[in-house]
């Protein structure tokens, strides 16, 4: 058998709840093709205790409970887990589209992959942050009951890249954040809607025009609602200023032209 494109190992408490999620939709044709292979462990599995405890009261009081290391480190030992291991954190390395391909390209086949290992409760203990995890990873800053939704970020916009797992080989290169800018706007039929039209570009069958629309579009989206995203390449260029111009779209304002054109 066909060893799977990438290999993903997820540390949770809530397994079933994770792998109810990677067997729908895309993730699960990914798995089913053995183009991704998700291996989700209990963090309980390794608890010695007769209550299968994994958390423990703070150090110098506080509220809530802390995940233990005793019970972390044995489940990633006793899995052999695949390295780079990533704690989902706060205080980690904000997640973007640059990071999940550099996560793709962690490898493939029985040795390659990364795994993700999901806090709970008031946090993790330090010790497992400082000498298990080889880095960690956030997805915002915003609070969440534990690292589960955020490693299931990671793993579908990971899955998103690999070779085969979208039907249409152009989609993740022309989605939002591939290039550096926000996706350009999408229609479908019917073609009037509630006195809604979809733009005559899109209908006229020259499709260098709508390859030329859509990238405006894109580039007038980006600035108006991501202008960080613009600043991050450098700003605008002149052939990138032309084509906003070309479509009635003003470099200095480009969100004058959206009602017309989005």
């Amino acid at each position: 058998m066909s060893q799977p494109g990438l290999t993903v190992e997820l540390f949770s408490l809530f397994p079933a709840s994770v792998e109810a999620y990677c067997e729908a939709s895309i993730l699960g044709r990914a798995r089913r093709s053995r183009l991704l292979e998700v291996v989700v462990h209990d963090l309980r599995s390794a608890a010695r205790d007769p209550h299968r405890s994994v958390d423990d009261a703070p150090f110098g009081g506080g509220a809530g409970m802390v995940l233990a290391p005793e019970p972390v480190f044995a489940a990633v030992e006793e899995a052999d887990a695949r390295r780079p291991l990533f704690l989902l954190s706060p205080a980690g390395r904000r997640f973007d589209q640059a990071m999940a391909a550099e996560l793709v390209a962690t490898g493939s086949g029985p040795s390659g992959g990364f795994s993700l290992l999901c806090g709970r409760y008031e946090g993790v203990d330090q010790r497992i942050a400082d000498h298990l995890v080889d880095g960690e990873i956030s997805v915002g800053d915003f609070v969440l009951a534990g690292g589960e939704l955020a490693a299931l970020c990671v793993l579908e916009a990971t899955a998103r890249l690999l070779p085969g797992v979208l039907g249409n080989l152009e989609s993740s290169g022309e989605e939002s954040f591939s290039d550096g800018l926000l996706e350009y706007p999408q229609y479908t039929r019917p073609a009037e809607f509630r006195g809604w039209e979809v733009p005559e570009v899109l209908r006229g069958g020259d499709h260098g025009r709508v390859a030329r629309w859509r990238r405006a579009q894109s580039l007038a989206r980006t600035v108006a609602r991501r202008p960080d995203l613009i600043a991050r390449r450098g700003g605008l260029s002149e052939a990138e200023r032309g084509l906003l111009s070309e479509f009635g779209l003003s470099p200095e304002d480009p969100s004058a032209g959206l009602s017309s054109l989005d």
